[in-house]
């Protein structure tokens, strides 16, 4: 450790770990036989250039494994920055404008290493915090709670904490490095205490990274592990906990907590401003360091296993009564009426001709219609499906009978209406009478196939002697048909 210095932030409280690369049992070093002598070919300086040989075939090795292993990433994972669209940034997360390098297993191996060797500073200040609330120097535990009532009681001291901690913690510290105390010996009348002055005897605390492959390098990497792992743990427990009870899995237990969160929220809303919160601050955080102390945590096992488990049970029963009778929940999924427009085209014959079922009635003033769009849709009435995540309630679908009403919902012109009948809404072409009109309620139709036909157009509106019976191109009408929320069963993962 002579190699690294003092000054390097590591954790040096904890034995080091034992690295096997091969999972068997370490090998003892062979003890040299005394009579045993060097030859020619096993000098010292020929082991070193068959190490050094020997460790520039592993690293040239393990580049080529590299490269192979990249190359079989790049057909599975898209890597190419040409797939990423142009108005998105390069990398999620990165900022607009601002290049990020791809996923690479060079690039990925070198900042883990140069990660893992400044993650010291983390682990350290993760054990002092443990120390401390683990109370393994009551001195510094009531220490910490000293400052934590006074900053409680008085939290305008807040800012001045992070200055206090600079100034103790870092500065003090530096300069006492830079100018240490005179050795003396215990006899020495000289003896009487650390004088400052004079010039700088020690050279300054540098924070650098540990050395790759080091005792301190392996710390720091059995640490990550470790922390990864309580990461995981943490994430899992939270989800185990929180979600089932939020994501409406269960209707009931999840309303009842919308409910009682809504309550609590009414409640802070009024009450906030009034709440002693240097009091409530002090109790939690006196009461959160005094668990961790070693006679608290063994009363506090033997109070749950005595008095708190039995309860629980009945507690959650409480709560599950509550739930069942308090909260209703309309059982009935939503419905919601959906239309289709049955659209019909006249023929040269004079004939309609069914055309398609379009979700839009294709008026003369349709945005796609004056674009010179064709009608969308599908030729058959069965091919017409419900909404995403919805299912017909209902087994047929129904003619729309107030072809007037949506018509004018719509502001539809140059159209007539059949108030009566098929109810059909026609086009018009007589650029006068849809000036004048507007929307033209037409009797009924008269029966047979006559109601069907309509007069054979002429060349032009001018050169016809009446403009009576002359209908556009394009008729439609409206059906009907309620739809339902589909109900989604939940699927076991």
């Amino acid at each position: 450790m002579d190699d690294f210095g003092t000054d390097v932030f590591v954790n040096r409280d904890d034995p080091i770990p034992t690295v096997i690369l091969d999972g068997s049992t370490p090998r003892r070093p062979r003890t040299p036989s005394p009579s045993a002598e060097l030859s020619d070919a096993e000098t010292p300086s020929n082991r070193r250039k068959g190490l050094r040989g020997r460790f520039s075939a592993l690293k040239e090795k393990a580049r080529i494994q590299d490269q192979l292993v990249e190359k079989l990433l790049a057909q599975v994972v898209p890597l190419d920055d040409a797939q990423i669209p142009e108005d998105e940034p390069a990398q999620k997360g990165g900022s607009p404008g601002v290049a990020r390098p791809n996923f690479n297993l060079t690039t990925m191996s070198n900042n883990f290493r140069r990660f893992n060797a400044r993650i010291g500073v983390v682990f350290v200040f993760q054990a002092r915090v443990i120390r401390i609330l683990s109370w393994r120097q009551p001195t510094h535990t009531l220490s910490f709670l000293a400052i934590y009532t006074l900053v409680c009681l008085d939290p305008y001291l807040l800012p001045l904490l992070p200055l206090t901690i600079l100034l103790i913690g870092v500065l003090v510290p530096s300069f006492v490095a830079r100018h240490p105390a005179a050795e003396f010996s215990l006899s020495s009348e000289q003896a009487i205490g650390y004088s400052p002055h004079g010039p700088p005897l020690a050279p300054a605390i540098t924070v650098k990274p540990v050395k790759e492959l080091s005792r301190d390098f392996f710390r720091n990497m059995r640490d990550l592990q470790n922390s990864m792992e309580d990461f995981s743990q943490l994430h899992d427990g939270v989800i185990t906990l929180v979600v089932p009870r939020t994501n409406f899995s269960d209707d009931a237990l999840s309303s009842a907590l919308f409910v009682s969160l809504f309550a609590a929220c009414l409640f802070m809303s009024i009450a906030a401003n009034v709440l002693p919160w240097r009091l409530i601050f002090l109790t939690l955080g006196w009461a959160v360091t005094c668990m961790g102390h070693p006679a608290v945590q063994r009363q506090i096992q033997t109070a749950h296993e005595k008095h708190i488990h039995p309860q629980e049970e009945k507690a959650r029963g409480l709560v599950e009564k509550w739930v069942e009778r308090d909260v209703i929940l309309d059982s009935a999924p939503e419905t919601r009426e959906v239309e289709i427009f049955e659209l019909q085209r006249l023929s040269g014959a004079g004939e309609w001709e069914p055309w398609l079922f379009s979700a839009s009635p294709y008026d003369p003033l349709s945005a796609g219609r004056i674009a010179g769009d064709r009608p969308v849709g599908t030729r058959f009435f069965e091919d017409v499906l419900p909404p995403q995540g919805w299912e017909w309630s209902e087994k047929k679908w129904a003619l729309d009978l107030w072809s007037r009403e949506w018509v004018e919902e719509r502001i539809i012109t140059g159209v007539e209406v059949e108030t009566e009948g098929e109810r059909w809404v026609y086009d018009i072409y007589d650029e006068q009478a849809v000036e004048k009109v507007g929307v033209i309620e037409l009797p009924a139709p008269g029966k047979g196939k006559e109601k069907d036909k309509a007069l054979p157009p002429k060349p032009s509106w001018e050169e016809g002697e009446d403009g009576d019976g002359r209908r556009g191109e394009w008729r439609r009408r409206r059906w009907v048909r309620l739809v339902k929320r589909k109900n989604i069963p939940e699927t076991s993962t």
